[in-house]
């Protein structure tokens, strides 16, 4: 029997100024303390990524979220209940997201959404479908009651999302984090202004559509991220992410946009600073 080759060791692009990484879960890849927080951003740093926004799937990762972003002047936080949890939504939760919410430095309410995936392969261990949908109304009432972006994972829920989206408040900004929906929804969502967030399978070769929605994306509604330690990019595709890898995805994007990387990363930039407020 022949074994297989051993994984690659995952290593940053050539750094490429001005980088940011727009959706990453810093307490997922082992960053609790001020100590390693500090650690995962001079990696980061070293490859060009000048600010992070980390994200809470769940109350106490929301709390790590907001307490990194007081950690480190680079990383701001989006603190929700991902979909698939939503049940643990009771009252205590809510009233702590509603803090979390108001922190200065918490700049998205996400993650949030639909995800009808692991309904079909995880059904027990998933919240319905209705709960999830109250769960979602409930964290976009915050995002427009805050004025915060509103921070979507969507998940094989196209149809759901965009018909509750379609009755409820509208924040001031909607970003689709990780998206890896069909062509048509992504021309939808640009048209009603929502901004496309690109992880690294839009790296992976199967994925040309998410090339294209990532070229049809216009300027202010693009921004990348690494959804570590989760989605990394080609070609350590399988190996554990973080932000100093977001290059990989970055030239991806650029490339498929017909546009060097640089102006790329300053375009995605300017729209990160002005959805998340900072």
């Amino acid at each position: 029997m022949s074994k297989k080759k051993p994984r690659p060791t995952p290593v940053p692009a050539e750094p490429i100024a001005g980088l940011i990484d727009a959706h990453t879960h810093l307490a997922s890849c082992g960053a609790r303390t001020k100590d390693e927080v500090d650690a995962f951003v001079e990696r980061a740093l070293s490859a060009g990524v000048e600010r992070i926004c980390t994200v809470g799937d769940g109350l106490e990762e929301a709390e790590r979220a907001l307490e990194a972003a007081h950690f480190n002047e680079r990383v701001f936080a989006a603190c929700a209940i991902h979909p698939t949890r939503a049940d643990e939504l009771d009252c205590d939760a809510r009233a702590r997201l509603i803090e979390l919410a108001a922190d200065e430095r918490c700049v998205a309410v996400g993650e949030t959404g639909i995800d009808t995936y692991w309904l079909k392969h995880d059904a027990e261990g998933t919240a319905p479908l209705e709960v999830q949908e109250e769960a979602f109304r409930w964290h976009i009432d915050l995002a427009y009651e805050t004025g915060k972006a509103l921070m979507i994972h969507n998940r094989e829920g196209d149809a759901d999302m965009m018909r509750i989206l379609d009755s409820a408040p509208r924040p001031k900004h909607v970003i689709l984090h990780c998206f890896s929906s069909p062509l048509d929804v992504a021309r939808e969502a640009i048209e009603r202004g929502y901004v496309l967030s690109f992880a690294g399978n839009v790296t992976f070769k199967r994925n040309e559509e998410l090339r294209e929605a990532a070229a049809l994306a216009p300027v202010g509604q693009l921004l990348v991220e690494t959804d570590a330690p989760y989605m990394t990019p080609e070609p350590y595709r399988g190996a554990k992410n973080e932000p100093a890898l977001i290059g990989h995805t970055a030239k991806v994007v650029a490339q498929a946009r017909g546009m060097e990387v640089a102006d790329v990363a300053r375009e995605i930039a300017e729209t990160f600073s002005r959805v998340y407020g900072v």
